[in-house]
């Protein structure tokens, strides 16, 4: 027993880990797993939690309870009202999940995908990490806002893990992919910092704004699945701010010299086009 209170206790003459991926908890339910979390965390030097909608509110005394003494974690907690605000300001982020979804992102395990996060965080940019909640995880909705997914090499019999379970693994590979040596290689590509997450939220609005002046979403009932497979897409290549103002552009100009819309597709008139016509029938153009 005295062996594993050593190990459980608190050295506060170190100095203090506090570096790596943010960990985003999506609508967490009880505070006893938050606390575990912030615990966990601290373990292994990460520092930075969010949560978007906590089910008991926020702060939580059940939290402080389990977190075991890392209220520094639990005293800097964030909370956002929905998942786009919580990774706004990231530039790379993983979702986690124990079962295969559709879509266009690349899956890794957890050592590749702390070595990706760990590659990027020396380039200056942000990284987080999605959990879902407790009982279903993530929806397809919310890992389509995610760059690539992670999942854990489990017992397929038996994949259930509890949500600060998984935020350990993949706390603990993050720490050990410090140790890990990159390769020297005689020249290198140019390195681009990929978008926040708010920038290409914004290139998401924009062309779903163009694409439905277009009637691209038809059924209607398919639009919400359409509208996923389009993020998915779109996240996977890793644009950096450049290249998404570059994309506005195209998509700008596309939407300002087509206002013809295309035959059959039910896309609704803008009043240009509806003024141009009248205009023809009328001898004017």
């Amino acid at each position: 027993m005295a062996g594993t209170e050593q190990m459980a206790g608190t050295d506060r003459q170190r100095e203090l880990l506090a570096e790596g991926p943010v960990i985003v908890l999506v609508e967490p339910q009880l505070g006893e797993n938050i606390g575990m979390v912030a615990r966990a965390m601290a373990n292994f030097g990460l520092a930075e939690l969010r949560l978007v909608n906590p089910r008991d509110g926020w702060p939580n005394e059940k939290a402080v309870a389990a977190a075991s003494k890392a209220d520094h974690i639990l005293e800097a907690t964030k909370i956002y009202q929905n998942l786009p605000d919580a990774v706004a300001d990231l530039n790379l982020v993983f979702a986690t999940t124990a079962r295969s979804r559709d879509g266009f992102k690349q899956v890794r395990g957890p050592t590749e995908a702390s070595r990706i996060m760990r590659s990027r965080h020396h380039l200056g940019e942000r990284v987080g990490i999605l959990f879902g909640r407790e009982r279903f995880g993530l929806d397809n909705a919310e890992i389509s806002l995610a760059d690539e997914i992670v999942t854990f090499p489990v017992n397929p019999a038996f994949a259930s893990l509890n949500i600060a379970q998984a935020v350990l693994l993949m706390a603990y590979e993050w720490m050990n992919s410090k140790t890990d040596q990159d390769t020297e290689l005689p020249f290198s590509g140019p390195q681009m910092r990929s978008a926040e997450k708010q920038v290409l939220h914004g290139l998401f609005e924009h062309l779903e704004k163009a694409l439905e002046k277009r009637g691209y979403f038809r059924p209607p009932q398919r639009r919400p699945a359409m509208e996923q497979h389009l993020r998915a897409a779109l996240s996977r290549p890793q644009f950096s701010a450049e290249e998404i103002r570059l994309l506005r552009g195209v998509i700008s100009s596309l939407d300002r010299f087509s206002p013809k819309k295309p035959r059959g597709s039910g896309a609704p008139e803008d009043d240009e086009t509806v003024a141009r016509a009248k205009r023809a029938e009328a001898g004017d153009d």
